[in-house]
């Protein structure tokens, strides 16, 4: 088989994917074009994982109760995680909008099997977390596929794993890795909002590489 080549064009085309993949929390309410969301997740499983063991478990969440007891719990946790914060910081966190549950068309919850029979336990011995990485590449495919076909992605992180795990009833060795909101955005930025709103501007480069 012939290796597949990717000329300059398509090279600086992906530098632009990557840069206008954002962290969405506005999204309009209509649904995802037809069949759309399955094509997504099927993107999202080409991710790689330790011992091609696939350990990612996708949840679609339908039901309008489900979904109503997630955005109120998360509600309630932010509230909590406000109270973290003083006097100015405290304004500037409230003022943020840190997740789209009740306009979001498409909510996915996103668990790892902790012990696959895939991949026989291959690379893993002595780094069982892998698993839990190898399910984050599966989010970050999705996330990169996603802004591809013009959908945004928010990951929702202010919320007690034990208690999403017990509210979509699945099962209980499932390690809960992330809640996703899906849906068309309202508006695009090739700057993370958090940058936008003053909260956090993207470090140097340089502050992350080392040499040893």
């Amino acid at each position: 088989m012939i290796a597949a080549e990717f000329d300059a064009a398509f090279r600086a085309q992906m530098d632009e994917l990557l840069l206008w993949r954002r962290d969405v929390r506005h999204f309009e309410t209509r649904p995802l074009d037809a069949g759309l969301i399955d094509i997504l997740l099927d993107r999202a499983s080409l991710a790689p994982s330790v011992g091609n063991s696939q350990p990612w478990r996708f949840v679609r969440v339908v039901t309008p109760e489900r979904r109503a007891e997630i955005a109120a719990h998360v509600e309630a946790e932010n509230s909590r995680a406000s109270a973290l914060y003083k006097d100015a910081t405290r304004a500037a966190y409230d003022a943020l909008k840190l997740h789209g549950l009740r306009e979001a068309p498409e909510h996915i919850a996103v668990f790892c099997e902790p012990d696959p029979h895939e991949g026989h336990g291959l690379g893993r011995q002595t780094m069982p977390e892998t698993l839990a990485y190898s399910t984050v590449c599966a989010i970050h495919t999705l996330w990169i596929a996603a802004r591809a076909h013009g959908v945004g992605m928010g990951w929702v992180s202010i919320l007690d794993p034990a208690a999403l795990t017990q509210i979509l009833d699945v099962p209980m060795q499932w390690r809960f890795i992330g809640y996703l909101c899906i849906g068309y955005p309202t508006e695009e930025h090739d700057v993370p909002e958090l940058e936008r709103s003053g909260w956090q501007a993207r470090i140097a480069k340089t502050k992350t590489r080392f040499t040893r």
